[in-house]
């Protein structure tokens, strides 16, 4: 059943948040890596940030941003669709980041509407360190006016399932992981922390947050393209396509594809032991 509303507020678009501030620490970087169960060395210590610790200082400003174009009666009609980060300089401790984020589009779909919003995390020094793009998708919603931009392409290319890739790896997580992430983020959603808040919207249970999820696969692609040298990953995007369950297992394939803007082009997808593809048009680019 479909949701027609002309609601959406596009007249947001490009008006920019006011800045929220957040102190990197060796602590809270050492934590996040915990909660994921990143065991790269300098992510594990704290002493560099995983990539997707990137959502952490700029969440305050991107989470509300999004609420504010959504019309409040279908905000829990809105899933997690997509997130594109653009690494400018490494996260680590000691730097005090500020992130503004404002409305980048709306875009109506067949079979809902596409939000789109952009976050800029800048240090102490004014220099740029992470673009964001985060979209949610509002399942059914009808009637919006498209404007703005539409979330950046990432789109998985089918000809390279005709090749090996060069990884595949398995991974599981543990009973307690949404608890663990959630403290270590600061995303408390009670869907990854109730069980009956989840089965009341109907989902099986407690799900896993599809950040989590995105942040395993970090490390599988890591390990794959350039376990030497995080820092060279300058790109990262997914779209979060099934739900994960803490029970589940993920296996996550990596391709290599060509080049773009003198950078190694790779592709990925994960998909659940439930045969479940939680992850499509994965794309990572890393520097030489």
């Amino acid at each position: 059943m479909s949701t027609t509303t002309e609601g959406f507020k596009t007249e947001l678009i490009g008006v920019t948040t006011d800045p929220f501030v957040w102190e990197v620490t060796q602590e809270n970087v050492a934590r996040y890596a915990a909660a994921t169960n990143d065991t790269i060395a300098p992510h594990a210590s704290g002493d560099l940030a995983p990539p997707v610790y990137a959502i952490v200082p700029a969440f305050q400003a991107l989470g509300p941003t999004m609420a504010e174009v959504i019309p409040p009666e279908l905000i829990m009609m809105g899933v997690h669709g997509e997130q594109d980060f653009r690494f400018h300089k490494p996260i680590v401790p000691g730097m005090t980041l500020t992130t503004t984020a404002h409305a980048a589009g709306v875009t109506q779909k067949s079979s809902g509407v596409t939000v789109l919003v952009k976050g800029e995390t800048r240090d102490q020094d004014g220099d740029l360190v992470v673009e964001q793009y985060m979209t949610s998708f509002v399942r059914r919603a009808e009637g919006a006016t498209d404007a703005g931009q539409e979330p950046p392409d990432h789109t998985f290319p089918e000809e390279l399932r005709d090749s090996d890739p060069v990884a595949v790896v398995e991974q599981s997580f543990d009973a307690d992981q949404t608890f663990r992430y959630s403290e270590a983020s600061g995303d408390l959603v009670p869907i990854h922390l109730d069980d009956d808040v989840a089965k009341a919207v109907g989902l099986p249970g407690i799900i896993i947050h599809g950040l989590c999820t995105m942040a395993f696969v970090s490390r599988v692609v890591i390990e794959a393209t350039c376990p030497e040298d995080p820092t060279r990953l300058k790109r990262l995007a997914v779209q979060f396509s099934k739900i994960v369950l803490p029970s589940n297992a993920i296996t996550t394939s990596v391709w290599k594809g060509g080049e773009a803007d003198g950078r190694d082009v790779f592709h990925f997808e994960t998909l659940t032991d439930a045969g479940a593809a939680c992850i499509k048009n994965g794309l990572a680019e890393v520097a030489r």
